[in-house]
């Protein structure tokens, strides 16, 4: 359980030399799960490796926290048509970097887990999208999916059981939309990355018009564990309703950023004064954004008692998104931090929605008005009422993405904003 997190052993990136190579992860049981649903089909059906999956509630590590095992039940029935798996890589939410750490220290582990998935859901093709400034770790992905095609793993008649299963690695070109599903299945098509309009949901029209589930690198590698150790035990780790291993990406001002993997449901201060090392320079706490610049900002004296994940953050006012631990202390400038975070939806907006498009370029403006001080406190109100005209009104969610740190950063910091607009007024005078 959590209280024991000291003496937690890493599951999905354990401390085992060269286990990217793929006789060192299967003299550790790697490709063992998978193993053994093809030797066991009756005990295995599909139907049973879904609904295991589902009990062990594994969720989307990818910022939605969906369950997975539920998401692939939503795949209509096998028929003539292709069916797609297709696995999001393409991490580029600002604070988050833990998909990488899998791809070069055990990128067979998530192989594993979608292969099971793509079992389970009889699918024929997997996509694995990446994002494009992560060419060095593609390249070791690769190299990964080469060795599981040699072993006999992927392609065709798999370990002689007459399964066919394929795998394509595939990269963007550094659009942060693409990471939004519909958007990357766009780019997977060869298109712009719109994203498209829901329903029809990917699971009955994805991929060319054809069924397809997208599920995030994190979370594929997941299942493999629930396979090898049953969902009873999966359920036992980590936080009520919460469960499993996570990777906490932690950056900011502490003084041993990096990927961390603990149980869901850390305490949000030992991860930041522990397992980070602390405020760098002895500073005080001033804030944490918890789960990508997108979630919520929350102040530090909301912090006691939270832990990361998603009942509690909610509780708390905030999401547990990918977990990509953003940490700020005292001499944080909030204004700079949030016309920064501001200027990066704006550049990343698709343009193809009007309130997102509009919207966020005037939350941009009207930010670095404030911090070049030349703000007015009605500027606030103004921010805080766009807010609200973007919030819910696009296609995708990129436009309440850029609404929520505007709209929390004001409330939660609005001293400091209003001081910002004040100095300007006294300028004036």
């Amino acid at each position: 359980m959590v209280e024991d997190w000291k003496s937690y052993e890493p599951l999905i990136i354990p401390d085992i030399p060269n286990l990217h190579r793929i006789e060192v992860y299967e003299e550790h049981d790697g490709y063992r799960a998978f193993r053994r649903i093809l030797d066991n089909p009756e005990e295995w059906s599909r139907t049973n490796v879904t609904n295991e999956v589902k009990a062990a509630n594994i969720r989307g590590r990818g910022g939605a926290g969906f369950n997975a095992g539920l998401k692939w039940s939503f795949m209509p029935q096998p028929d003539e048509r292709p069916r797609y798996l297709a696995c999001n890589g393409d991490e580029s939410e600002p604070g988050t970097f833990k998909d990488r750490n899998i791809f070069e220290f055990n990128p067979h582990l998530f192989i594993e887990g979608a292969l099971i998935a793509a079992y389970a859901m009889s699918v024929d093709v997997i996509y694995v999208y990446i994002r494009g400034e992560y060419i060095d770790w593609v390249r070791i992905f690769e190299k990964a999916v080469e060795e599981a095609y040699e072993k006999g793993y992927l392609g065709e008649d798999i370990l002689g059981t007459g399964i066919d299963i394929e795998m394509y690695t595939t990269y963007g070109a550094g659009a942060y939309i693409c990471g939004e599903e519909t958007g990357m299945l766009e780019s997977l098509e060869g298109k712009r990355g719109y994203p498209r309009i829901k329903p029809p949901f990917p699971a009955q029209k994805g991929l060319w018009g054809n069924p397809t589930t997208i599920n995030n690198i994190e979370t594929l590698a997941n299942v493999p564990l629930v396979i090898n150790n049953g969902a009873d035990w999966y359920q036992s780790i980590g936080a009520e309703d919460h469960n499993g291993p996570v990777l906490y990406g932690i950056s900011g001002h502490v003084n041993k950023p990096g990927v961390y993997e603990y149980p869901a449901g850390m305490p949000v201060e030992d991860l930041i004064y522990d397992v980070a090392g602390g405020i760098r320079g002895n500073k005080e706490l001033k804030a944490l954004i918890p789960g990508g610049t997108s979630t919520p900002v929350l102040r530090a004296d909301q912090l006691e008692g939270v832990s990361m994940d998603s009942n509690s953050l909610r509780d708390a006012g905030s999401m547990m998104g990918t977990a990509g631990m953003v940490v700020l202390d005292e001499d944080t400038d909030m204004v700079d931090l949030l016309w920064r975070i501001t200027h990066f939806f704006h550049h990343e907006s698709c343009g193809q929605c009007t309130p997102c498009r509009e919207g966020t370029g005037w939350l941009e403006k009207v930010l670095l008005k404030i911090k070049n001080g030349e703000g007015e406190i009605k500027d606030l109100d103004l921010l805080l009422d766009m807010t609200t005209q973007m919030e819910g009104r696009t296609i995708c969610a990129l436009a309440d993405a850029a609404a929520w740190p505007v709209r929390h950063t004001i409330n939660r910091f609005r001293d400091e904003f209003e001081e910002r607009c004040k100095k300007s007024v006294h300028a004036v005078a």
